[in-house]
């Protein structure tokens, strides 16, 4: 059995006992107790479950999508390593997309000093973590989503088609093998489908806690994505499934 086989089964008995004691776990997964270790602090790091004394039990997770507040605290050494993958992959003379989100906002943060740079967003934090930059910023008009500090559009309201985008970079809070990417607000969704058809690359810029989650609304199938750029925390199995495919796993090293 694979890592990621064992994991889900370990999720699959905690989602039934909720809280499950090691002899108990080790039992019932037929493995040896350095192998369930293993397993277990994988799922601890990703926060799927918690060590608690002579076992563990799985997280309650909250329904739906965390404030936008939540999410640009959570992960943050995994966002900005993946954020520094990403500079890399922007050259100077570039015409990008960065979608609004937590881990493209800290993508600003990297892309300061490049020449001749032009950015396209949707997002009010990089708006304003570039105001006073040299990089050429577009701003795509509609309407404002005070939560998440974002704009989202429509067609009547802005002329995608004229944009040219070499370079997109969109989050999503949702991978899947089978169903690509995903996201809950359905229109956000939208304006990502969009960009995601009109970009030359397209970049999922995602931390390792989004594998393995199918959310409330698909945006596209991993066979429209040219790379998912991740962090360190990804497990082999995800990491062997993207062997098999044409989409390309970039893991960052920090």
């Amino acid at each position: 059995m694979l890592p990621v086989e064992r994991q889900k089964k370990i999720i699959d008995l905690l989602m039934m006992k909720k809280v499950m004691k090691m002899p108990e776990l080790r039992e019932e997964m037929g493995i040896s107790i350095d192998t369930l270790r293993r397993d277990i602090n994988i799922l601890a790091e990703e926060g799927k479950i918690k060590k608690i004394y002579g076992g563990v039990k799985l997280v309650e997770l909250k329904f739906g999508e965390a404030s936008m507040e939540e999410r640009m605290t959570s992960h943050l050494d995994e966002k900005a390593a993946i954020a520094k993958k990403c500079n890399a992959s922007i050259e100077d003379g570039d015409c990008i997309y960065l979608d609004s989100g937590s881990t493209t906002y800290q993508i600003a943060k990297y892309i300061k000093e490049k020449r001749n740079l032009t950015v396209i967003t949707n997002s009010v934090p990089v708006i304003i973590e570039l105001m006073n930059s040299d990089i050429e910023l577009i701003v795509i008009g509609g309407k404002v989503r005070k939560n998440e500090r974002s704009v989202v559009t429509y067609d009547y309201l802005f002329n995608f088609n004229q944009l040219n985008i070499q370079k997109a970079f969109i989050c999503a809070s949702g991978i899947t093998m089978e169903k690509g990417i995903s996201d809950y607000n359905v229109e956000e969704a939208l304006a990502r489908k969009k960009i995601i058809g009109l970009s030359q690359e397209v970049y999922i810029a995602a931390d390792s806690s989004k594998f393995g989650k199918n959310v409330t609304v698909n945006i596209a199938g991993l066979d429209e994505i040219d790379y998912i750029v991740t962090d360190k925390k990804v497990t082999k199995g995800v990491i062997q499934q993207f062997d098999e495919i044409e989409t390309e796993l970039l893991v960052s090293e920090g």
